[in-house]
């Protein structure tokens, strides 16, 4: 069955290059980004992982961590952190899962039951495990992405759906189309006029059930 929005995670554990552990306990309270990839030593893998390292600031502001995922062992994701780090220019604190036995891959719906790792593959023979799943504290499942081998995902665009899940998560409101942080918001219409003034004072009214206001505090 497809993992979909809203979805508790599997709770699996996990093996990776910083230990074991269980994919809801190593969540704890805060929110969670997994990123898989279908093989090490890759070239568009190498420069998205990378980037990921560089963000690790901007992870930490927002009590996120992050867990990459790739269908090969603890001894290559060691090695393969090394040009990681030379093509990002930062460290790569993270731990990444050795999926060798596609258990995490199946589970979360990025490959059939039947799929298998064949001697001598190559990416292809994983290629789907391409994914982008952002996870709340509540251990569910709340956006995924799913981009081909040849497109290198912007992890921008993961860290602005971040701060637009968790700005909504707490505040009852919605963003729009391109929004960044600071700009205005969407109220709900579920509200009437009466009540959304009541809660988020002045508001602009662009349709009848288009109504922005400023990003809650």
């Amino acid at each position: 069955m497809a993992l979909r929005i809203n979805d508790e995670i599997p709770n699996l554990t996990v093996t990776t290059d910083q230990g074991s552990f269980a994919l809801h306990d190593w969540i704890g309270d805060g929110w969670a980004i997994i990123f898989s990839h279908p093989k090490d030593f890759t070239p568009v893998c190498t420069t998205e992982f990378g980037a990921v390292a560089q963000l690790a600031d901007e992870w930490a502001k927002r009590n996120t961590k992050v867990l990459g995922v790739s269908v090969d062992g603890v001894d290559e994701h060691v090695r393969w952190k090394a040009d990681i780090e030379t093509a990002g220019g930062a460290k790569a604190d993270f731990a990444i899962v050795a999926d060798n036995g596609l258990e995490l891959s199946k589970a979360f719906d990025m490959l059939p039951a039947e799929a298998y790792l064949p001697d001598g593959r190559t990416p292809n023979d994983t290629a789907t495990v391409r994914v982008v799943y952002i996870v709340g504290p509540d251990k569910k499942l709340k956006l995924s992405m799913t981009y081909p081998m040849t497109v290198g995902r912007n992890f921008a665009e993961v860290l602005r759906a971040l701060d637009a899940l968790q700005l909504t998560s707490g505040k009852g409101v919605a963003t729009p189309a391109n929004w960044q942080v600071g700009q205005d918001v969407i109220i709900p219409a579920t509200l009437s006029d009466d009540d959304a003034k009541a809660k988020f004072g002045d508001f602009k009214k662009v349709l009848p059930y288009l109504r922005t206001t400023k990003q809650p505090a």
